[in-house]
C-alpha cells in the first residue's frame, strides 16, 4: 500500500489534475492531521547548529598542532613529533568522553564544586560499588586524560618556542595583529590552567621559557615576534591566574574542594557553586 501511495502524487502531477505532490505524499504517509503539523515551521535551532559548528572547529585539533610543529624554525625528530601528536589526541579523546558524561551529570544535579562521594546524587546510588565507577571516570577525565593531553601540548609549545630566536634585535617586536590576539590567547591559557588543574606543568614550562631566553641572550640571540607573543601570552596567563586565586582565596567551599599548597579553583566549580545555584 505504501508503494502505491508513493506513486499517486506522481500520477496526479503528470495528469495535470492540480494535486500537489508534496501534500498528497504527506496525506498518504502521515494522514491529514500530520500534514497540518508539518506545515508549521520549526524554530531555528541556533544552539544546536552553533555547538555543532564550534565542535567542527575546536575538535579538529590535530591539524593546527601539526602545523605548529611544521612551522618551527628548528628541525624536530619525526618520531618525537608523531609520539607527541598521538599522545595528545589520546588524552584529548579521553578527556572529551569523560567531560561529556560529567556535563550530563550536571544536568541531573551533580555539583562540580563537591567531590564525587560528597555529591547528593552519587550518595544515593545503589549498589554502592557504582560510586567507585564514577570515581574511576573522574580519574580518567581529570588526571589521566589531562596528563596525556597537556604534557605533549606544552612540550610542543616549548619545542616551537626554542626555535623562535633571531640575531637581529629589530625583529624582537610584536606587530599589531599579535597585540590584538594577546588577550584572547592569555584568557585561553588561563582557562586551560584553571580548568585542567595543570598549574605546575604551566609554571614549569613558563620558567623553562624564561631560562631559555636568558641563556640565548648570552649568545646575543633575541626572541622573534612569534616567541615574544607566546612568552607574553604566558605572562598574561600567570597574572590572570594570580587574580583568580586572590579573588577566591577565602572561599571555604572551594578551599575544601582544592586542598593543598596549589590552590587554583576550576571555573566550572565556581559556576556550579555561585552561578547555577542562584537559578
Amino acid at each position: 500500500m505504501e508503494a502505491a501511495a508513493r506513486r499517486r502524487p506522481l500520477t496526479g502531477a503528470a495528469g495535470g489534475s492540480g494535486a500537489q505532490p508534496g501534500a498528497s505524499f504527506l496525506q498518504a504517509r502521515h494522514g491529514s492531521g500530520k500534514a497540518d503539523e508539518a506545515d508549521c515551521s520549526a524554530p531555528f535551532h541556533f544552539d544546536l547548529w552553533f555547538y555543532f559548528t564550534l565542535q567542527n572547529w575546536v575538535l579538529d585539533f590535530g591539524r593546527p598542532i601539526a602545523m605548529l610543529i611544521e612551522r618551527s624554525p628548528r628541525t624536530l625528530p619525526r618520531s618525537m613529533v608523531y609520539v607527541s601528536i598521538i599522545t595528545f589526541i589520546m588524552g584529548a579523546s579521553i578527556h572529551l568522553v569523560g567531560d561529556s558524561v560529567n556535563h550530563r551529570l550536571i544536568f541531573s544535579g551533580y555539583q562540580h564544586h563537591l567531590s564525587v562521594r560528597e555529591n547528593p546524587i552519587i550518595k544515593n546510588l545503589k549498589p554502592e560499588t557504582l560510586i567507585d565507577s564514577f570515581e574511576l571516570l573522574y580519574y580518567y577525565d581529570e588526571y589521566l586524560g589531562h596528563c596525556l593531553w597537556y604534557i605533549p601540548f606544552f612540550l610542543i609549545l616549548f619545542m616551537y618556542f626554542s626555535g623562535c630566536f633571531t640575531a637581529s634585535k629589530a625583529q624582537s617586536s610584536m606587530p599589531g595583529p599579535a597585540l590584538l590576539l594577546l588577550v584572547p590567547s592569555g584568557l585561553y591559557y588561563w582557562y586551560l590552567v584553571a580548568e585542567g588543574q595543570i598549574f605546575i606543568l604551566f609554571i614549569f614550562t613558563f620558567f623553562a621559557m624564561l631560562a631559555l631566553v636568558l641563556h640565548q641572550k648570552h649568545r646575543c640571540l633575541f626572541l622573534d615576534s612569534n616567541g615574544l607573543f607566546l612568552l607574553c601570552s604566558f605572562a598574561l596567563t600567570l597574572s590572570l591566574v594570580a587574580l583568580w586565586v586572590a579573588w577566591l582565596w577565602n572561599d571555604p567551599v572551594l578551599r575544601k574542594k582544592y586542598p593543598g599548597v596549589i590552590y587554583v579553583p576550576e571555573p566550572w566549580a565556581f559556576y556550579t557553586l555561585h552561578v547555577s545555584s542562584r537559578h
